[in-house]
């Protein structure tokens, strides 16, 4: 299938019409054969149901659309040949998707590698010897362009492919300071995803939306760091419900960023200690083809805890399901504020973990020079809160 131009305008207004997200959209597609109808239907439906919602005007869609453009981005719809064929299989997959960059990418094997903003020094070393090892394999990397083990997925992953989701729209990168990083993927045959508008700003709850697609455009998802009710075992839990493959990398039991990833692979995820057992379990289902209902069936997390897909989207307050069932959402949505170290001393500890490890490492991952690591440790030391080891190595000691 390919949207003409009047087709995908229809599209662009309905799905940015208040209150309809992909399986409202799905529903009235259906009822009324095309975009087209369920525009010229949807005022007098909603009156009936208590409100008149009208949709964007056309000059508001081509408006939209003139801006992505201007990014260098294109709008791709399901069907569509460039659209990832595993995401089109998802539940609740986006009818239309802003990519920039280099769309072939999109339907590359791909393997999803997330996991804690405030992430250890080992976890980022361990990412990315994942990435790199992924992409040797022929695998793109797929994550969601947070601080942390997202980042150093990104950018572990550029020279041999990495997809980028974004939880808000194609112009408002998250955080800011990753724009650059957003540049070094376009610029070396990556891409960008973005499910919501020109415009919007993310907030908190957009970041499981970001997460269903994450985990939709991979054969199986990665998770390297995840306290407790993490938003990376939302990834998981998605992953899950569209038949994909879930590993963990096992952590430290003294290190609250390990709790949620021990708990993952106790339950049944694939631990990963290399990349190679990543590659032994994503590979005979490549080869089957991208359908992800001939997966083996094969023990699985229990999952059951983890919130609800919020569905919809939210305008002014309301939510409105063409159904007439009410959306639910019982994600506790974190600030999106920055909570980044804001001094090296802080940095320096935010990224030591009971797992030693050197102190090279240390500078390059907290971005500063050996000198100011060592002048750290130092202090540290002094007050009995890291335990040194061979070769250089540290790490924290558990209070």
């Amino acid at each position: 299938m390919q949207l003409t131009d009047a087709q995908r305008l229809d599209w662009l207004r309905l799905i940015r019409t208040e209150g309809i997200g992909p399986r409202s959209f799905r529903t009235l597609i259906n009822r009324f054969g095309g975009a087209t109808a369920a525009l010229e239907a949807l005022p007098d439906l909603t009156q009936r149901r208590g409100r008149r919602i009208e949709p964007p005007s056309r000059g508001q869609a081509e408006d939209e659309l003139a801006a992505l453009a201007r990014l260098g981005g294109r709008l791709l719809a399901t069907g569509e040949p460039d659209y990832p064929r595993l995401l089109q299989c998802a539940d609740a997959a986006p009818p239309l998707i802003a990519v920039r960059g280099h769309p072939n990418i999109l339907n590359r094997p791909a393997v999803a590698l997330v996991g804690s903003r405030n992430a250890s020094t080992a976890g980022l070393a361990f990412t990315e010897r994942l990435a790199r090892g992924l992409g040797e394999a022929g695998l793109a990397v797929v994550s969601g362009l947070a601080r942390g083990i997202d980042a150093r997925a990104h950018k572990a992953s550029l020279q041999s492919g990495t997809i980028a989701v974004m939880a808000g729209g194609q112009d408002r990168i998250y955080p800011a300071t990753h724009a650059a990083l957003v540049d070094a993927i376009l610029g070396e045959g990556g891409a960008v995803l973005a499910e919501m508008p020109m415009g919007w700003e993310a907030r908190g709850r957009d970041f499981p939306r970001r997460n269903r697609i994450i985990s939709g455009v991979s054969y199986g998802t990665i998770v390297v760091e995840a306290a407790r009710r993490s938003g990376s075992l939302i990834t998981a839990r998605y992953a899950l419900e569209q038949n994909r493959e879930v590993f963990a990398v096992p952590g430290s039991p003294l290190d609250p960023r390990a709790e949620g990833t021990n708990d993952l692979i106790r339950q049944g995820a694939t631990l990963v200690a290399e990349v190679q057992h990543v590659i032994d379990v994503i590979g005979p289902i490549i080869e089957r083809g991208p359908d992800p209902d001939a997966a083996p069936a094969r023990q699985r997390p229990d999952l059951a805890e983890q919130p609800d897909f919020w569905d919809e989207i939210e305008l002014e307050g309301r939510v409105f399901s063409i159904d007439g069932s009410p959306s639910g959402f019982s994600y506790e949505a974190p600030p999106i504020e920055s909570d980044e170290p804001t001094d090296d001393r802080q940095k320096i500890i935010a990224l030591l973990g009971p797992s030693p490890v050197g102190t090279d490492e240390l500078a390059r991952s907290a971005g500063v020079g050996a000198r100011v690591v060592q002048t750290v440790l130092l202090e540290l030391e002094l007050d009995g809160r890291i335990e040194r080891h061979g070769s250089g190595a540290v790490s924290l000691l558990s209070r």
